[in-house]
């Protein structure tokens, strides 16, 4: 008499079923913030104070700002870059100084390995959770700037998604280099690599304010690539050339994306 083996072979799960893991780490992300939701609020407010000291206050001494030949007011002018940073801000808050408490000091992830999830879905529920951050960021503040007279033109609804590549981009590239972190120390690189391109990708001056050299180092930074796509999306001002934006952001989070996953199955499996 043969017997015949009845156990499942081990195979890839389907869609759904394989995102319902990173899924439940998300919601427990959720259900945390109810206990500091103030500190998850707050982030909200700093792009909006940048917008009405920048934007309202700086631009009644500007006036306009020329922009691929048209004359538009300052004011409309910072706002998609204030949105563009709303969705960076959430991203890179959650997926470094929260990831790193949880992955060097809480041990949360050798916690999480104890349940059905993997490393992949632990950075892919991670990942998730701050583009989240962001994507509800970036959100509100397109509903501040409309009701502000910021944005001109209804296009803007598709700034959302493209915050939420921005967010995707940032949140995957944020969470690998936590995971090279040694201490809350090596936090200050992380101000050190987001304040300069706050300032200097094309968010307060057109960028053929800059000079030519450095015009090549504002164009090679990814939150300029995010904020040239949102305004020119709530600008109206649609063209072949976004697709450079989404091409260069979608390789950038592709790049996070793999990076995260590898590190941490190195940091967690070894």
């Amino acid at each position: 008499m043969t017997t015949t083996s009845t156990a499942p072979s081990r195979r890839a799960l389907p869609f759904p079923v394989a995102m319902a893991r990173p899924a439940a780490l998300v919601e427990r992300n959720l259900r945390a913030a109810r206990h500091y939701w103030l500190t998850f609020v707050s982030g909200f407010f700093e792009p909006v104070f940048y917008l009405f000291a920048m934007g309202v206050g700086i631009g009644a001494l500007v006036g306009s700002v020329e922009v691929d030949g048209h004359e538009i007011p300052y004011a409309v002018f910072v706002a998609p870059a204030m949105m563009a940073t709303s969705a960076m801000n959430g991203a890179v808050y959650d997926s470094t100084g929260n990831v790193f408490y949880k992955l060097k000091h809480s041990k949360l992830y050798r916690s999480v390995l104890s349940t059905p999830l993997r490393p992949w879905d632990i950075a892919a529920g991670e990942i998730s959770w701050a583009l989240l951050r962001g994507l509800i960021y970036s959100a509100a503040f397109l509903l501040v700037a409309a009701v502000a007279g910021f944005i001109p033109s209804w296009w803007a609804l598709l700034a959302i998604p493209a915050c939420t590549l921005i967010g995707l981009g940032f949140a995957a590239v944020g969470m690998a280099a936590t995971t090279y972190m040694r201490s809350w120390n090596d936090m200050d690189y992380v101000q050190l690599a987001i304040l300069p391109m706050f300032l200097f990708s094309a968010t307060f001056y057109p960028l053929a304010t800059y000079p030519p050299a450095l015009q090549w180092v504002v164009q090679a930074t990814p939150l300029y690539h995010g904020v040239d796509l949102v305004r020119a999306l709530t600008m109206g001002d649609l063209h072949a050339g976004l697709l450079v934006h989404v091409a260069y952001l979608a390789v950038f989070s592709a790049v996070g994306l793999l990076a995260t996953t590898r590190r941490i199955g190195k940091l967690l499996l070894t």
